[in-house]
């Protein structure tokens, strides 16, 4: 049953990215916050259809910590479904992401009119200073600005290496960094198709200053909330 109902998922899933498409392609005329509202559609709809059709929802811990004024979101990365479903309950966003991805037929339009920060990740040398550059160009825009720290998404219950692109954002712009943690990998997993049912849990943890830190300490305080949360 499982491998029915993520069949029909997936399938509604790729069927909806047509009609949003061409809200993007609107949203492309709108200012930077009310378009990632609008895009944000999109999200909702494939996060109803996931319970819909494979009874997987989510409940939200902690969202009091989220401070009214855009900062650096730091988020666990263990599945696709933080990619999607984080869109429903942020405020408007600006997230990471490889720059691959919007090269993706159709998907990848759209993806690009959500103004992400776009990074070349062969481009090591100078991927930290694209996500600085750009991150401080959504802070101007009202925006808060997603990192998976782990870069990739690393199976449930397992350790990632975690890296500084959100400590170094965070002290360039001078804002805090809200850890996020969740379990979604043990439900949409990194390493299988198949989607379970269940709950997910998806924890704020308190803001963390960046007044007077390193870069390494920041990140090393990132890592140890988000692991401690044993999710």
């Amino acid at each position: 049953m499982i491998y029915l109902r993520s069949i029909l998922f997936y399938l509604g899933k790729a069927l909806s990215t047509i009609p949003f498409f061409f809200v993007s392609m609107v949203a492309l005329y709108t200012p930077p916050r009310r378009r990632s509202k609008l895009i944000a559609g999109w999200a909702k709809f494939v996060t109803w259809w996931l319970k819909v059709t494979c009874g997987l929802t989510h409940t939200l811990e902690g969202v009091e910590n989220l401070p009214e004024q855009p900062c650096v979101l730091a988020c666990a990365h263990s599945s696709t479904w933080e990619t999607i479903t984080t869109q429903t309950f942020l405020p408007p966003l600006a997230w990471v992401l490889k720059k691959e991805l919007l090269k993706i037929p159709v998907f990848g339009l759209g993806l690009r009119a959500t103004g992400p920060i776009a990074i070349d990740r062969n481009d090591k040398k100078n991927a930290l200073d694209q996500v600085i550059e750009q991150g401080l160009e959504k802070f101007k825009e009202g925006r808060y600005v997603l990192i998976f720290p782990e870069g990739t998404r690393t199976p449930w219950g397992q350790k990632g290496r975690y890296k500084k692109g959100a400590a170094k954002l965070a002290m360039a712009a001078n804002v805090p960094i809200v850890p996020i943690a969740h379990d979604a990998g043990k439900y949409w997993s990194s390493k299988s198709w198949w989607i379970k049912p269940g709950e997910i849990r998806c924890v704020f943890g308190p803001e963390i200053s960046t007044q007077n830190k390193r870069g390494a300490e920041l990140t090393s305080e990132i890592e140890n909330w988000i692991e401690s949360q044993n999710l």
